[in-house]
């Protein structure tokens, strides 16, 4: 069945240059579906396995997350252990803190707790961007992350450690 002409998902991909492929959908459909966490490419195929009759292939999802992390449409973050993880993109990215649980793998935005130091931190990664763009750097955007255990995570840790 063709996609309807006015699928948001359809829209985006059209937006950012992509072809509107089943795999393409499917991949950033998911995705959006689970903004508030960030998968491994093995986890977002197992979890792509497990939600679709039909596999997609391990190589098409890596050109497919490499493609949509170019136009700006996943976000990848490396994590402590170096390990890559993608998430739809946040619609502030550049300027909202965040919080990665180290167990569960969950990003949280800081902005609301960090309300009165949200201004700051702005102005501090505008002046970061600013000074890094008169020495000729391009394409810069900035990432606050700070990362631990959520509170889920912990109170789940402390009940099983007792």
């Amino acid at each position: 069945m063709p996609p309807l002409p006015d699928d948001p998902i359809d829209a985006l991909l059209s937006a950012h240059g992509l072809r509107r492929t089943s795999a393409a959908r499917l991949v950033l459909g998911w995705l959006l579906a689970h903004p508030d966490t960030s998968y491994t490419h093995a986890q977002l195929q197992m979890a792509l396995q497990d939600d679709q009759t039909e596999a997609l292939d391990r190589v098409t999802l890596y050109r497919l997350i490499d493609r949509l992390t170019q136009v700006g449409l996943l976000l990848c973050r490396v994590d402590a252990r170096r390990v890559r993880r993608y998430q739809a993109m946040p619609a502030s990215v550049h300027a909202t803190p965040h919080f990665e649980c180290q167990s569960c793998h969950r990003d949280s935005p800081l902005s609301g707790a960090l309300q009165a130091s949200s201004r700051d931190l702005e102005k501090a990664a505008q002046t970061a961007i600013e000074a890094l763009k008169a020495l000729g750097y391009t394409g810069l955007s900035m990432d606050v992350a700070l990362r631990g255990v959520c509170s889920d995570c912990a109170s789940g840790t402390t009940e099983t450690a007792a």
